[in-house]
């Protein structure tokens, strides 16, 4: 039942409440609120906080010199590429240590470099890697004191590291940007994926902490990053989701070189304002000074103007990117219903998906009156702009956190917005605390509804609690009972099930960008894989529509085309997992041998047969392997499984595709000589004359029994074999309960020899007669 607060809606009680009933269930949960009565509703053009006037505006002139320099142009970008164009061109140099997922920005710094790109100031942009990110940061001190504008990248233990240089940087008031796409920290395990535990571990050093929630906002907040920081001689770490925003490619409006050096001519008080503090004999200054109590303590506090003014000097440049671009940001973004009672606050990609949600939501279920709130400015957080953005109306508030801190009373954004609201004209409001999404597990929009339906129905709400897993030891998760589909119908969604360094990935990124440069169409990829450099499971995601698309999730219903490039998974995996995202009469592709119905009744498992005739599906098969072979590809299967695409899906009309396709491999491999671009476009030719589209007999497969998938094991395996790695190797790792792990991340021994995937094409097979026990068999037998 939707939770009511009191027998008379309207009734304004302020009261503090005592702990009895329902009050002390709240504070038993940990959950932050002055009163549990409802409250007499309110214009929504009221403020829960005093008037933000704008101290300055910017010079019309200067705004509308931006606004002649627009560009309309939308090409395909990742996160990382975006964020790497700005700070390229608006850095004299960048020092630069490899990290994942950061070393694609670093990457493309040292190409632009390498090829001769001028940056901004009409130079190359001085590029250097050093021994190990603390290096990386000290260089950047150094280029910075001697007036340079300077830049790095990094994430996770590489930005922990940095933290030193971090404090006198900011302890210096030099203008600086870093570009963190942010990523888990090794605790108990090591993880490459992200979440903001390592941005959250150093947001007390003293820079601002700007996030980008999407590809475009990658883009766009780099450059409000360096200009704010040159307006405020505060240093900023530009931050965004590891992998999941990082990797992601999206078609977006880009900004050009001519408008970075538009934006470094208006900047140009600000940057020789910079130059002129450098450390120079003509105007010496000392530095690094040791001081005694009598005077620290009035010297720290001397900063408090440039960090009061962060805030204005953002907005600034929002107003600066407007003008640019026509996209209009704040500190703290609202959208959702302008009365809205139940409010979420989240930071980075996981708000897109809560937007997706409650705009369905408001749809379909008009009872939730659901608003969002979009945290771009973290570090100073504005109290006055964070009340401001919040409807007027507001009863309850939801705080998802993607990080955890542990032995915190909530996790970092928790505590800024209960602090924000003590501080409010409504102390009353209550505000509940949750985690989502650590180490980049996905957050769906039946997560994001299971919280929904804990922040309104519930009459009182979890808080802490956690979403995305079962926790069957602290019991603080929500149950989510079934994911919803909230994708727009006029989407088209592609899966894609690669194998590590078979080239699917790669080949997959060029059909986007063929898709956006050549169509009005928009596009999304995301791709999914495991920490292993060559040989994991690669899940590639894509999205086509005429619109906008920003849904930061993996695909988990309506595709409509699946591509399946390893035979072997077919057996490895439950047919749920590969077909469970597929809509009704949909297509299926199978990369095997097996180009008979009687060859595929005896290969394909019973369930996987059974998926197939449930959903009448489309099914397409070809030896791929064999085409690549006879092509001269060897195991490279990439593009010819990619002609298929662009001949069965329908995104983009064949015969326009083809010609596009060729070129795209002409440009990809013309480096690698013209042997290999003919061969990988006969390999696109061979590719169509090899599909054979299979007669289902769906009648027959209709009988065939819904057998589970489970590993064949002897019964002689270890507990944690059959308990936890079995589902770990068969993807099924997201049904593991808390209790199934070992506080402090301890492993039993020897878990390898348990661990063999089978996916080898083919085996060596001794013959003793030809050997000469020459000792060499374990790396080659040349035999």
């Amino acid at each position: 039942m939707p939770h009511k607060d009191s027998e008379e809606p309207g009734v304004l009680n302020l009261t503090p409440l005592t702990l009895a009933g329902g009050a002390a269930a709240l504070a038993a949960a940990g959950v932050f609120t002055y009163a549990l009565t409802s409250r007499r509703p309110k214009s929504s053009d009221e403020k829960l906080g005093p008037p933000v006037p704008r101290a300055s505006q910017e010079d019309p002139k200067i705004l509308a010199k931006l606004q002649e320099a627009r560009n309309t142009v939308m090409k395909p970008y990742d996160g990382a590429s975006a964020a790497s164009f700005v700070a390229y061109h608006l850095s004299d140099s960048a020092f630069i240590y490899p990290i994942t997922p950061s070393t694609p920005l670093g990457e493309n710094c040292d190409q632009w470099s390498a090829a001769g790109v001028k940056n901004a100031f009409g130079q190359c942009t001085v590029v250097r890697q050093m021994q190990s990110e603390g290096g990386a940061a000290g260089a950047v001190h150094g280029a910075l004191a001697v007036g340079g504008m300077s830049s790095t990248f990094t994430a996770s233990q590489g930005l922990l590291l940095m933290i030193p240089n971090l404090y006198k940087i900011a302890g210096e008031l030099i203008p600086c940007v870093f570009h963190v796409p942010a990523r888990a920290i090794a605790g108990q395990a090591l993880s490459i994926f992200g979440d903001h535990s390592d941005i959250m571990a150093v947001r007390q050093t003293g820079w601002a902490l700007l996030c980008a929630n999407s590809v475009q906002e990658c883009m766009d907040m780099a450059l409000a990053a360096h200009i704010a920081t040159l307006k405020s001689s505060v240093p900023f770490i530009h931050f965004f989701d590891g992998f999941r925003t990082s990797h992601e490619i999206q078609k977006i409006n880009d900004l050009t070189a001519d408008q970075m050096k538009l934006v470094a001519q208006i900047m140009s008080k600000e940057i020789d304002k910079h130059r002129s503090r450098a450390l120079n004999p003509n105007h010496p200054t000392v530095r690094g000074t040791a001081q005694s109590p009598d005077i620290y303590f009035q010297n720290v506090e001397a900063a408090n103007p440039y960090y009061d003014a962060v805030p204005e000097h953002l907005l600034g440049a929002f107003d600066m990117i407007k003008a640019l671009t026509g996209r209009e940001y704040q500190l703290f973004d609202y959208e959702g219903d302008p009365n809205a009672t139940h409010v979420f606050v989240v930071m980075g990609a996981g708000s897109s998906t809560v937007a997706e949600t409650i705009a369905y939501l408001a749809k379909r279920q008009p009872r939730y009156k659901l608003g969002l709130v979009r945290v771009r400015l973290l570090r100073p957080w504005s109290v006055p702009h964070f009340l401001n953005a919040l409807p007027a109306t507001v009863q309850r508030i939801c705080v998802l956190d993607h990080c955890k801190e542990a032995g915190a009373i909530g996790e970092p954004l928790y505590v800024d917005v209960c602090a924000s609201i003590q501080k409010s004209k409504r102390p009353d409001i209550l505000v509940i605390g949750g985690r989502f999404g650590l180490a980049s597990k996905n957050f769906t929009p039946g997560q994001v509804y299971a919280a929904v339906r804990n922040l309104v129905d519930a009459r009182v709400p979890k808080s802490p609690f956690t979403v995305g897993i079962d926790d069957d030891v602290n019991n603080i998760s929500l149950a989510v009972s079934d994911e919803i589909d909230v994708s727009d119908p006029s989407t088209t969604q592609c899966m894609f099930w690669g194998f590590g360094s078979d080239g699917t990935v790669g080949a997959n990124k060029n059909a986007i960008k063929i898709i956006a440069d050549n169509t009005d169409l928009y596009a999304q990829g995301f791709f999914a894989y495991d920490a292993l450099k060559a040989g994991g499971v690669t899940v590639s995601h894509l999205r086509f529509g005429p619109r906008p698309i920003d849904s930061p999730y993996e695909i988990a219903s309506g595709c409509e085309y699946v591509a399946v490039h390893k035979k072997e998974y077919v057996k490895a995996f439950d047919a749920s997992l590969i077909l469970g995202a597929s809509k009704p009469e949909s297509i299926l592709v199978l990369n095997a041998p097996w180009l008979t119905v009687e060859e595929l009744d005896e290969e394909l498992p019973s369930k996987f047969k059974l998926m197939v005739a449930e959903k009448r599906l489309k099914l397409f098969v070809i030896n791929a392997s064999l085409v690549a072979k006879e092509s001269g590809m060897g195991r490279l299967i990439n593009n010819i499984m990619q002609a298929v695409f662009f001949r069965l899906s329908g995104v983009l009309p064949y015969e326009q595709a083809l010609p596009l396709f060729e070129a795209a491999i002409e440009k990809t491999y013309k480096n690698k000589g013209a042997d290999v671009v003919r061969k990988n476009i006969l390999a696109v030719g061979y590719a169509i004359d090899n599909l054979h589209k299979i007669d289902v007999p769906f009648s027959r497969w209709m009988k065939c029994e819904r057998l589970d998938h489970s590993k064949p094991r002897s019964g002689e395996e270890p507990a944690f074999v059959r308990d936890v790695l079995d589902k770990i190797h068969t993807r099924l790792g997201d049904s593991l309960t808390v209790s199934a792990f070992q506080p402090g991340g301890t492993v039993p021994l020897g878990m390898t020899q348990w661990g063999k995937r089978g996916v080898a094409q083919a085996i060596p097979v001794v013959d003793m007669d030809k050997c000469t026990q020459c000792n060499k068999c374990s790396a080659i037998c040349p035999h």
